[in-house]
């Protein structure tokens, strides 16, 4: 049976772009451009909540729509709580179970190798999208990127859209881009992207 991967590193990563955005970047623009660096913020809360279920294989009710993107709804310890949200989802990929058989996320049937795979990527890739926005560092290991890399890479072949995939429009990079901007340029974002000034 092939390893899983642990999603401990890219959770404490994230954890650590949260605890560095301020107040005063909530409203600023991401890569993402339907979300600001709030709503995004608010939408990883979301999603953490999401694939934790989908790992223990347990919703509550009415708990089944996709993850908010909207920042009127963070609370004002959101760092905390989404810090917590996050530990408790790496633990819960941490359970074989976690990836066998059948789950969902956001009320999309999948299978759970593929829905820690899904996890994996929006973990590592919003990290990165958050950390951009607000001018903190980022760098993974490259046990992670191979692994979301590849599920992109195939994603997107299975995609309807061809080329497109099922993450917008992939983005042109260089054969020689480095493994984290061919993995941002594969979801439809412009490695090279800052804040507007």
């Amino acid at each position: 049976m092939t390893s899983t991967p642990d999603l401990v590193p890219a959770v404490r990563r994230l954890s650590g772009v949260l605890a560095g955005v301020r107040d005063s970047d909530l409203a600023a623009p991401t890569p993402c451009e339907d979300y600001t660096v709030g709503d995004l913020a608010d939408h990883v809360g979301g999603l953490t909540l999401a694939f934790t279920w989908a790992a223990e294989k347990k919703w509550p009710d009415g708990s089944r729509g996709g993850p908010s993107g909207d920042a009127s709804r963070l609370e004002p310890d959101w760092r905390a709580r989404f810090t917590e949200r996050l530990d408790a989802l790496a633990a819960a990929w941490r359970v074989p179970d976690a990836w066998q058989g059948m789950t969902e996320a956001g009320g999309v049937p999948l299978p759970g190798g593929v829905a820690g795979l899904v996890a994996l990527n929006e973990l590592v890739v919003h990290g990165w999208d958050l950390a951009r926005a607000t001018g903190q560092p980022y760098d993974c290991g490259q046990a992670e990127l191979d692994a979301c890399l590849s599920f992109v890479e195939q994603a997107a072949q299975d995609g309807d859209g061809g080329s497109d995939g099922p993450f917008g429009p992939a983005r042109e990079v260089p054969d020689a881009a480095a493994p984290l901007d061919r993995l941002v340029a594969l979801t439809g974002r412009d490695p090279s992207w800052t804040p507007p000034r």
